[in-house]
């Protein structure tokens, strides 16, 4: 049988995580401008990166009456709000993430980070 060589592992390398970044807003202008700030913060580092991921818009709606007494005409108030979400994938050590995270975020977006292991 052939001998399998085995290649020594380097202890002083730090151990990457897979790392999401999701981030939330209802104003799409000020969330796609923090994506691109951690996207040049990442790619200048060259971690690899997938996304932004756009999920689908959340509509929360809210219909209600204009009179508070209930008589006169039917007339009803309509109000919406929009939340936009965007996931960002990294693989990079939990350091470094921080590094990259380090820009000024505007606030009214909401950054969640989620660690995984290997």
């Amino acid at each position: 049988m052939a001998s399998v060589q085995k290649k020594p592992v380097q202890q002083d390398e730090p151990a990457s995580h897979r790392i999401r970044i999701t981030l939330t807003c209802t104003k799409v202008g000020v969330l796609e401008k923090v994506c691109t700030d951690l996207l040049n913060g990442a790619k200048s580092r060259n971690i690899p990166v997938k996304g932004p991921v756009r999920l689908p818009t959340k509509f929360l709606r809210i219909t209600s009456r204009k009179t508070p007494c209930g008589e006169g005409s039917k007339t009803w108030d309509r109000y919406e709000m929009r939340v936009h979400k965007r996931l960002i994938d990294l693989t990079c050590a939990p350091e470094v993430v921080k590094q990259i995270t380090a820009i000024n975020i505007d606030r009214h977006v909401t950054v969640e980070v989620t660690v995984a292991g290997q």
